[in-house]
């Protein structure tokens, strides 16, 4: 009989996995074509690992999608409380633009596996995050009342078409401010 594994082990196996999402975060947000064996490497783990924790490359996209999504949905909240309702949207939109780096190579992956969008668990979590930022702004007076959380979201969702290349975060920040000022209920500078 085989015994039961030891907690270093589980607390190994934890961090392995840690660490492989970390790394392909980066690896897929830098190229959409980076390479299982790559990611194994870059994470100090052998292939065989990195395929146990991760069967596919989609399981890997899937969970690192998943992960990814509850870290932007989460921080939405957190700024919501912390900073003026502005200052939050525009830290928020920033770590959306961020994480529309990963998306751009991946979405037809995520895309397949949500069937369309349609079976994605994040998706209404992700409008009610814009919810909090919005109705925040809105009471402050600094953005229009009444705006549909899903009309946002629909103007974010050309972030993660933008391709990555040199000008690709100056391309975001200024869609950023188009969709900012949009939102106001004055645009900045009047």
């Amino acid at each position: 009989m085989t015994p039961p594994p030891s907690r270093a082990t589980r607390t190994d196996a934890l961090n392995n996995r840690a660490r492989i999402l970390a790394v392909a975060a980066e690896a897929f947000a830098a190229s959409s074509g980076a390479s299982m064996t790559a990611i194994a490497k870059q994470a100090g783990v052998g292939v065989g690992t990195l395929y146990r924790h991760f069967p596919t490359r989609e399981a890997l996209i899937v969970e690192l999608y998943h992960q990814e999504i509850q870290k932007v949905i989460d921080l939405a909240h957190a700024l919501a409380a912390d900073l003026p309702p502005l200052d939050a949207l525009r830290r928020w939109f920033e770590e959306v633009a961020h994480y529309g780096k990963l998306k751009y190579g991946v979405s037809e992956v995520i895309h397949a596996a949500t069937n369309g969008g349609l079976d994605d668990e994040n998706y209404q979590p992700f409008l009610r995050a814009i919810a909090v930022l919005l109705d925040a702004g809105a009471a402050s007076g600094d953005l229009k009342p009444g705006t549909d959380p899903e009309d946002v979201l629909l103007q974010l969702s050309v972030l993660w078409r933008i391709p990555p290349g040199d000008d690709a975060d100056a391309r975001a920040a200024r869609i950023l401010n188009l969709v900012l000022d949009g939102l106001r209920t004055r645009p900045a500078g009047t």
